[in-house]
């Protein structure tokens, strides 16, 4: 894969950290996220009362220091602190609303793209079938298009109502498998490539939430024998300074250090 050079930075630092595309994409949208997330809370917020809250709950705290000894005044500050903090949290909670609702819906949909790889070709992996019952099983077939091949004879798991295949595929490409029994199939896509690719992990009949994790595809219907068909796709690892992280890990790190970073610059209250 290309490495992801936008500022010309030298062969060896690149090739020591694997700046490669996918975390390229990761630290540019971190700091363009940290910085929108600033912004919009600086103008959905009340900057001033932010301001006051935060320099009472710092007086609070030091009387507690320079009262130490006095268990009254202690008490009362802890008491005021308590209050302080409930204050700052309703006024912090408003524009988070904002922030947290697109930045969910942004991650689901980059997750179909840096949390997974695509299959390469000449490597092994499983397509996997659930169906409604045990019967079904020995009904469900796979078909499979040229380009992919079937390397073993399906494994019936019937205590979960699953088969799996073990396939290979012997070029690069977009594939439709399909999957049912001899009355209805259903196709499943399959992603063969090195590349950044959008992956849809499975097929699924209903479980919405699951599809918008999972899923780039249409629903399996609801009146199929077909529960869901998965595809093995190995999970992608993110290298950034000599460490491997999953890439939302890296991109809430590097937004939350972006974001107190462009807090100072910008002079916001948060």
């Amino acid at each position: 894969m290309a490495s992801f050079n936008p500022i010309g930075l030298p062969s060896s630092f690149i090739h020591t950290f694997r700046f490669d595309l996918p975390t390229g994409l990761v630290v540019v949208l971190s700091v363009v996220v940290g910085l929108l997330m600033v912004v919009v809370f600086r103008y959905m917020s009340d900057q001033k009362a932010i301001h006051i809250a935060k320099d009472q709950l710092k007086a609070h705290l030091l009387a507690v220091r320079l009262f130490q000894d006095q268990l009254p005044v202690v008490l009362s500050s802890y008491g005021r602190i308590l209050r302080g903090t409930g204050r700052y949290l309703r006024l912090a909670f408003r524009p988070l609303l904002f922030v947290i609702v697109p930045l969910t819906i942004l991650i689901i949909q980059l997750d179909h793209y840096l949390g997974w790889t695509g299959l390469p070709p000449g490597e092994q992996f499983l397509i996997k079938a659930s169906v409604t019952n045990a019967d079904t099983l020995n009904l469900t077939d796979l078909r499979l298009p040229e380009g992919l091949n079937m390397t073993a004879p399906p494994v019936h798991i019937p205590e979960d109502n699953e088969i799996v295949w073990r396939v290979v595929a012997t070029r690069s490409g977009q594939y439709e498998v399909n999957v049912g029994t001899s009355d209805k199939t259903f196709s499943k896509r399959v992603t063969i490539s090195r590349a950044l690719e959008r992956i849809s992990l499975a097929r699924l009949r209903g479980q919405l939430l699951e599809r918008m994790l999972l899923s780039t595809e249409p629903a399996l219907s609801t009146e199929s024998r077909i529960r869901s068909i998965e595809v093995g796709y190995p999970a992608r690892s993110i290298s950034f300074l000599g460490l491997e992280w999953n890439w939302i890990w890296l991109f809430f790190v590097l937004s939350l250090a972006a974001g107190f970073l462009f807090k100072s610059i910008l002079g916001i209250e948060i």
